[in-house]
């Protein structure tokens, strides 16, 4: 296996055994183990390869590259803890519009980019890191791309973990997943 290949392999599996162990300290124990395990499908592993830089995700660079990552397209499309999953075509709406994610792939999406924060910040990792990665990327969310309610409450939680740290936000999400509701009275 050359460099690349190794060190995108331990990238990916970091990522996916953080991931798995903020599973389990949720309750979503088969989410934890079932987690990502597409990107060791050749289309996602040979594009992490090709484009793999250490300190960000290769479909940013294969995007970059191309105008579009093939890598990404397929790697949405089969998990569930990708808001871009829950795209749907509406008449109502005109065209494409984000469907309210269930808690639990909510919750796994939170697990998900803390635990992608942690990997790419490394020591520079702080509770405010997810916060500020999702920060970069809300210009681009506009208008019914993700659901509202899900919007807003992915935004609660990201502040709940820059302000009051893990244990707060875990427990947070616990009573959240009883529930399997969330919404704008939460």
């Amino acid at each position: 296996m050359d460099h690349k290949a190794w060190h995108h392999f331990c990238t990916i599996t970091e990522h996916k055994l953080l991931v798995m162990k903020h599973c389990f300290q949720i309750g979503l124990f088969w989410q934890g183990l079932t987690h990502d395990l597409s990107k060791y499908s050749p289309v996602e592993f040979l594009t992490g390869v090709a484009y793999y830089q250490g300190d960000r995700s290769p479909n940013a660079a294969e995007r970059d590259a191309k105008g579009y990552s093939e890598a990404w397209l397929h790697h949405k499309g089969r998990n569930r803890h990708h808001f871009e999953y829950w795209l749907d075509f509406s008449t109502k709406a005109g065209g494409l519009r984000g469907c309210r994610m269930p808690v639990r792939y909510l919750a796994e999406m939170v697990m998900d980019r803390m635990a992608a924060s942690k990997v790419y910040r490394g020591k520079e990792y702080t509770n405010a890191s997810a916060w500020e990665y999702y920060q970069r990327e809300r210009p681009y969310l506009g208008d019914g791309i993700m659901h509202p309610d899900t919007k807003r409450e992915l935004e609660k939680i990201l502040m709940m973990l820059r302000d009051s740290g893990e244990r707060r936000m875990f427990a947070y999400i616990r009573k959240l997943l009883k529930r399997e509701d969330y919404g704008s009275g939460s």
